[in-house]
């Protein structure tokens, strides 16, 4: 005869009980309370945030991340808004109180920029502009930099084609010049011991000359076009050639025994890439200390980096700013300072 078996509330057979802790995981990791939603919107934003404050250890051993990620740096706060719409729209409390760590981050790195640092009291104007190898109107882009009114001209990318015109453009204006290799320097102010620098290249991208600036101060302009860098999907940043120079442009630099001195070029690289720290260290930037913005110069059509740069030591920045687009890719750069 068939024998019952009741079982006590609660205990079920062995699949109703797999199914009942099933539930219950699920439940788990799908709350649905306004704290307890949005957990991996929280940990994104955490992430985030850790990025921005530990960017230098990122590594540079593969394919140079770390110089990668700070060459785009200010761009990480776009994933700012992108995650506070995603909090919004997901009712999470949690992953709102995680958007304070990234946005507070972002701030104290790129805050500053964003109010406008320019003053009065320049008496020395100084521009920096790659004119591009392949600009189609080098006449055009020399009427544009005599109308800028600058005093101190600085050109990278000079070609043997081009080079005429751009003596011809300028000469007028500017009755002082030096040239060396594809980098040339222009001045209304007498120029002297002007040379080559050797950053490691194999030709000359790189020039030192002294500027008589105003009231008899003796000025070190230097002009430096370093190595391109490429993003390479084998290879990752390729930008090893451009830190051995940035190595020896800091070097000479460290070495200059004028005390004021001016660096106009492009580094292609910006103030955030720590492999250009031999001469970021030394320097200041112009536009962080006396612009408006983030500056950035390159590409022209949409602006994404600042890889030219304005920079000095010894002289005080006293404004900063972009000028319109010639016909190259980069966009020139100007600065005013007080010698």
């Amino acid at each position: 005869m068939a024998q019952a078996y009741m079982t006590e509330p609660g205990q079920g057979h062995g699949p109703e009980r797999a199914g009942s802790r099933i539930r219950r995981l699920r439940d788990w990791w799908r709350p649905e309370g306004m704290w307890r939603r949005g957990i991996i919107l929280a940990v994104l934003a955490a992430v985030l945030g850790l990025l921005m404050i530990l960017h230098a250890q990122v590594p540079n051993s593969v394919g140079n991340t770390g110089s990668l990620l700070e060459t785009f740096l200010p761009w990480l706060g776009l994933g700012i808004p992108l995650l506070l719409l995603a909090a919004v729209l997901r009712r999470s409390a949690t992953a709102l109180v995680a958007l304070v760590l990234p946005a507070v981050v972002w701030c104290n790195l790129f805050g500053g920029l964003l109010t406008d640092k320019a003053g009065t009291g320049g008496n020395l104007t100084v521009i920096t502009h790659n004119v591009n190898a392949e600009n189609a109107d080098p006449v055009g882009t020399a009427r544009d930099i005599v109308a800028s009114r600058a005093d101190v001209v600085a050109l990278e990318e000079l070609t043997g084609e081009a080079l005429p015109k751009y003596k011809e453009g300028l000469a007028k204006a500017y009755p002082y010049r030096t040239v060396q290799g594809t980098v040339g320097l222009w001045s209304k102010y007498p120029l002297s011991d002007a040379k080559p620098v050797d950053i490691k290249m194999g030709w000359t991208r790189a020039l030192r000359a002294t500027v008589a600036a105003p009231d008899g101060q003796q000025v070190a302009v230097y002009v430096a076009h370093l190595p391109s860098v490429r993003v390479k999907l084998n290879a990752g940043f390729t930008a090893n050639q451009r830190d051995n120079s940035a190595d020896a442009l800091g070097e000479a630099i460290a070495h200059e025994p004028v005390k004021k001195v001016i660096l106009l070029g492009d580094l292609n690289g910006t103030m955030n890439d720590r492999s250009l720290a031999p001469v970021t260290a030394q320097m200041r930037s112009a536009q962080g200390a006396a612009g408006s913005g983030f500056g950035f110069s390159w590409p022209a059509a949409f602006p994404m980096a600042r890889i030219d740069q304005i920079m000095m030591k010894g002289i005080d920045p006293v404004a900063a700013w972009t000028l319109p687009a010639t016909g190259s890719d980069h966009l020139p750069l100007a600065a005013s300072v007080k010698v």
